[in-house]
């Protein structure tokens, strides 16, 4: 059969339009409003050049990083992450473990939200019952299935009640899907979906249905579904430092200071996101100044940006996993030995090396080095033609067979699966590549209908409960991320005592085991675990920053006099 590529062009809502070209003169040589105060170092607009297209600012219905880099600004959590992960100040200025099932918070005082209101418990309870509300049917709903309450104290502290104890509560609510909105915006949210359902009751009544469940609030929060989210994606409504002030999809967001932000003082006055999907195009406006950062260097271009005398690499290793999907339960990829034949058909080492320019790690198990827990003891995975004839002559498709493979329309993505349909090849599998805007492959890819993708798994957290169960727990089929409808009891019994075990040295032991049956059963093969590398130019702004998640930190930012 002829390798065939295939683009195509599913460009829906989410649709990225380049507005310049590729060619180096067409490039405007300075971005407009890239400038300082003459107090110098304060006053700036800031550019950074997106790669991808954020898909939404309502933390609750999607988990995506170009999404994560605006809501980040946007939004405060109870508690925070610094660069190195470690736990500090969010919205609470202090907590406790009273017992194995209840945290309290204590929140800062003297707070606002962008649109002015107050911030109090009551805005943390309406945040997180909104997140569990099945109407919203968030995909980040399973880092919370365990609160079973939130109590209101009163106007600064809040109880958290779980179901059992959950030893990386604190690093879930760090993470930026939980980040706080106003109850205001969420009230007006669930208004407008219940009016666009004809629904004749307040917000107050839906709330007391939902405390109560029943046939009666699950028929409703069927019919208001579609349209809850409208109003906080048009308008979401945080305390961190900078607010929404327009988007313009497929082209840029553009973010301004808010000027009664709790913190310290930021030098910016705008932050503009701006989608140039091509690499080349991004590495040219970093150079020439149209953006001062630029989200994502190609591997074969980071020399470049080194040598260049105005542009700089920001290096950090990342939480990340690169990874090819089975379809577990679709013939021949149910075979296990299929599973293991394309697993060592697949050259990670060269993939590193030829595409990647060197930036990676040839992956062992299914969390990075960089995560708690990871199994030092797991070989990396082994390119080996021989064995990977072995196990496919071991299943009923020893004479090989077709399949396809979807990917994001990203220029690496494409680079790597032509470079393992190259190698699939030598061992009769005929592989198809189509490749799709981001946000389409995301939501082709829960349907669970593929043969094989090829994604990302940021381990945000840090923490191996994240990396793992919404991966591989049989709960997580619902859209969480088990997107390859893998299922293993005794798996899942190993990653609940995880999650529950207080001491950290027997959690490990726990996370060990995981590895040890994900490594054998390979619902997906690892590819390599990534370093991070985003560009700057430094010329217009300095103290840019990066975190292991990969989010672009700005509250040291400061721009050149």
């Amino acid at each position: 059969m002829d390798k065939k590529f295939w683009l195509v062009p599913l460009m829906l809502v989410f649709m990225f339009v380049l507005a310049a070209c590729t060619d180096d003169v067409n490039v405007d040589e300075q971005a407009e409003g890239d400038s300082t105060s003459e107090d110098g170092g304060q006053g700036g607009d800031l550019t950074i050049g997106m790669s991808n297209e954020p898909v939404t600012m309502d933390p609750h219905t999607s988990n995506d990083i170009p999404s994560a880099q605006l809501r980040t600004q946007i939004y405060d959590t109870l508690v925070a992450q610094n660069l190195d992960m470690e736990i500090g100040e969010g919205l609470a200025k202090d907590w406790e473990q009273v017992d194995d099932n209840t945290w309290s918070f204590t929140l800062k005082e003297d707070v606002t939200f962008h649109n002015g209101s107050e911030f109090t418990a009551e805005d943390v309870k309406a945040t997180i019952d909104r997140l569990l509300d099945p109407a919203v049917g968030s995909s980040v709903a399973f880092m919370f299935e365990m609160v079973e309450e939130i109590e209101v104290v009163d106007d600064h502290e809040v109880h958290f009640h779980t179901e059992y104890p959950f030893a990386p509560l604190l690093s879930h609510l760090a993470h930026n899907t939980a980040g706080i909105m106003s109850k205001e915006v969420i009230d007006e949210d669930y208004q407008n979906a219940l009016d666009g359902a004809d629904a004749d009751i307040s917000v107050e009544d839906y709330y007391d249905m939902r405390e109560e469940g029943g046939d009666e609030f699950e028929d409703l929060s069927e019919e208001i579904s579609e349209d809850l989210g409208q109003v906080i994606a048009e308008n979401p409504d945080g305390t961190n430092h900078l607010k929404l002030q327009e988007r313009n999809p497929g082209e840029n967001v553009i973010l301004e200071k808010f000027d009664e932000f709790h913190g310290e003082e930021r030098n910016f006055e705008t932050v503009t996101y701006r989608v140039i999907p091509e690499n080349q195009a991004r590495l040219a406006e970093l150079e020439t100044g149209g953006i001062a950062v630029n989200d994502s260097v190609d591997a074969e271009n980071m020399q470049r940006v080194r040598d260049h005398e105005d542009t700089d690499i920001i290096d950090q290793q990342g939480l990340s996993m690169t990874y090819l999907a089975f379809n577990y339960e679709k013939e021949p990829f149910d075979d296990e030995n299929v599973r293991q034949a394309i697993s060592h058909a697949i050259d990670r080492e060269s993939i590193i090396n030829e595409i990647q320019d060197g930036r990676g790690v040839v992956a062992s198990t299914h969390i990075s080095p960089s995560v708690i827990g990871h199994d030092e003891s797991q070989d990396e995975m082994a390119y080996d033609l021989d064995q990977a004839r072995e196990y496919l002559e071991q299943s009923d498709h020893a004479d090989g067979f077709d399949a396809t493979i979807w990917i994001s329309d990203d220029e690496v993505n494409r680079d790597i699966a032509l470079f393992m349909q190259d190698r699939l090849s030598e061992i009769d599998i005929n592989l198809d590549i189509e490749q799709y805007e981001f946000g389409t492959f995301l939501e082709m890819a829960e349907q669970g209908d593929h043969d094989m993708f090829m994604l990302q798994w940021i381990t945000v957290t840090g923490d191996p409960d994240y990396g793992l169960y919404p991966m591989f727990h049989t709960d997580s089929q619902d859209g969480s991320g088990n997107r390859w409808n893998y299922s293993n009891p005794e798996l899942d019994e190993v990653l609940e005592a995880g999650r529950q075990e207080s001491d950290e040295d027997a959690r490990e032991e726990y996370y060990v085991e995981a590895q040890d049956i994900l490594v054998n059963d390979l619902p997906i093969t690892p590819l390599y675990y990534g370093e991070l590398g985003p560009g700057v130019n430094t010329s217009l702004v300095e103290g840019v920053e990066i975190d292991p998640v990969g989010i672009i930190r700005l509250e040291n930012v400061s721009f050149p006099e």
